[in-house]
């Protein structure tokens, strides 16, 4: 398997190439509008035909690359059958699996709490959590129905029950750390070390966080995969 981690500055997302194998067929999971150019020179670099570009959710901090890649590369762009989102090319269930060339394979976990259309990665040793679980953290539940209750069903019921070592790959981080395992996230994360539903609710409705800057353009764009007209 090919993997890497790419980072976006301005939001701090992170944007994950996986492939089979060089020269063969990959998948680019939460690419931002800003960066296509560099994401074209790697997929050329790497021989790779771009198979899928996914949203893990409707992002509200970045304008996503799903439309314009699936234009500019003839992939299908991808997100999870509770998206609202227009003009996808597919949509994938919790327990789906999207085949990339012969072999590898990435299982769609619904883990909803972030947003009502948040999902999670599984490949056989990582998990890409997009926003629902975090480095030391957890995905603000305060906007397009988020729900702190879901999201704890979704980390506690699910990510969690995962093997411990089993990597974590967020969708963001804004301290510099760039992977984590099950384990770990079990036993140091802050927002997860409390005994029950309710505790973690009143973390969540705690947390007063500024509104996303650019949340207006965000979420319209990304309403359209991306794609300017």
């Amino acid at each position: 398997m090919l993997f890497r981690q790419l980072f976006e500055p301005v939001s701090c997302t992170y944007t994950y190439l996986v492939a089979d194998k060089v020269g063969g067929e990959g998948l680019l999971l939460d690419p931002v509008d800003t960066e296509v150019d560099k994401y074209v020179r790697l997929l050329d670099e790497l021989e790779l035909n771009l198979v899928f570009a996914v949203d893990t959710h409707v992002h509200a901090d970045h304008v996503t690359a799903i439309g314009p890649l699936a234009d500019a590369r003839g992939c299908a762009a991808v997100m999870g059958d509770h998206s609202k989102a227009e003009s996808l090319d597919r949509k994938v269930a919790d327990g789906e699996r999207i085949k990339i060339g012969q072999d590898l394979e990435i299982e769609v976990l619904y883990t909803p709490g972030h947003t009502d259309d948040s999902y999670s990665f599984l490949l056989p040793d990582r998990v890409l959590t997009g926003d629902t679980l975090l480095i030391r953290g957890t995905g603000r539940t305060d906007f397009q129905h988020g729900d702190a209750r879901a999201q704890y069903d979704s980390i506690f019921h699910r990510l969690l029950k995962l093997d411990g070592e089993t990597m974590v790959f967020p969708g963001h981080d804004y301290k510099g750390w760039t992977v984590s395992t099950i384990d770990e996230e079990r036993k140091h994360n802050p927002r997860l070390q409390v005994d029950n539903e309710a505790a973690y609710v009143e973390i969540m409705a705690a947390l007063n966080l500024a509104r996303p800057a650019k949340m207006d353009i965000a979420v319209p764009a990304n309403l359209k995969c991306g794609r300017r007209s």
